[in-house]
């Protein structure tokens, strides 16, 4: 059994070996994957020193390929990676909506990882701690629309992202004008309502990446999505405010049974104690925090809720290992035949 990463030296890449660390996946080796720049370097891994190779333009000779290099490099080469029988879990948009590429959340919607080609989508890391939450909701009541406003961290434009928020901050912090590279405005003390660009209708993409990557995860596009994505100045965990207007109503107390035994979630709900999601307690959790959750005063029966979970696990590393052990679990490990 040979697991590959490929983008092992990028952020989401050290989380992958960190997950693999404390995975059921029974695997017997490592490989690991960069850039040139990077070739060479060696990251520990269950005690041993894993040397860096260059990512191969050709088939990997792997079960699983845990992809996380960005797009262009995954739709140049990941279909010729796959070719090696294995099957890539690819954590970039660059295959989310492709007919017959299944776009997985394990909790949401794990068998359709069963009807791979070669190749399962990782969500975005937004919809990915949202569907965990909302999933279940739709199941038993039937959600009509669903209005989310996300608070994401640095960490969703990679380790650039987080280094910019520090230097910057220190920046600021010593009387210095902050600058910026990684995000269209400075962002130390600030909130930026713009992630990716922007649709013609007015919308980024990153906010509508919320609406077709629920309906394709869930299975509805019947669900009417509307999303806000805005920047915001800490190191990791997206947190998002969901409203929900729900075919049948439901009341709060209903909501937090329902969650309290859904995979994956956390409820953390007590106002009265001041408990509730936080990127600070959120932050390193594999489960999604869910809190606040009320009444809505909008819609009649409706919810509201908020959560926080780290994008950088649920939203990215951890889904795509637990994809990899659903996998393993299903028996659907085995080599494909290639042609």
């Amino acid at each position: 059994m040979r697991v590959a990463i490929v983008g092992a030296t990028g952020a989401v890449g050290h989380e992958l070996m960190q997950v693999l660390e404390r995975s059921s996946l029974k695997l017997d080796e490592l490989l690991l994957y960069a850039s040139p720049r990077s070739a060479g370097k060696t990251l520990p891994f269950r005690g041993q020193d894993l040397t860096v190779q260059v990512t191969p333009e050709g088939p990997i000779d792997a079960d699983v390929i845990l992809a996380s290099a960005g797009g262009s490099v995954s739709k140049a080469l990941a279909h010729r990676w796959a070719q090696g029988g294995g099957v890539v879990i690819d954590n970039s948009s660059a295959f989310r909506y492709d007919e017959g590429v299944p776009l997985v959340v394990p909790e949401v919607n794990g068998p359709e990882a069963l009807k791979h080609q070669g190749i399962i989508a990782n969500p975005n890391c937004t919809t990915a701690i949202a569907v965990v939450a909302v999933a279940p909701i739709h199941r038993k009541y039937g959600v009509k629309r669903m209005i989310v406003s996300t608070y994401q961290a640095t960490s969703g434009a990679g380790q650039k992202g987080m280094d910019e928020l520090l230097e910057q901050t220190h920046m600021v912090l010593h009387g210095k004008e902050a600058t910026n590279s990684e995000f269209v405005h400075p962002i130390p003390f600030n909130v930026i309502p713009h992630i990716d660009v922007f649709q013609d209708n007015g919308y980024t993409k990153e906010e509508m990446k919320v609406a077709w990557e629920t309906h394709k995860i869930i299975g509805d596009d019947r669900i009417r999505v509307s999303c806000t994505a805005v920047r915001i100045p800490t190191l990791r965990t997206h947190s998002e405010a969901i409203t929900l207007e729900l075919e049948r109503p439901a009341t709060p107390d209903e909501i937090r049974e329902l969650l309290s035994a859904a995979p994956g979630v956390e409820v953390r709900d007590n106002p009265g104690e001041k408990l509730y999601p936080m990127p600070l307690t959120a932050s390193g959790k594999y489960d999604v925090e869910v809190g606040r959750i009320r009444q809505s005063l909008v819609f009649d029966g409706g919810i509201d809720l908020f959560v926080a979970g780290d994008q950088l696990l649920k939203g990215a590393a951890l889904n795509a290992v637990q994809i990899a052990e659903y996998l393993q679990e299903k028996g659907a490990l085995k080599r494909r035949q290639t042609a």
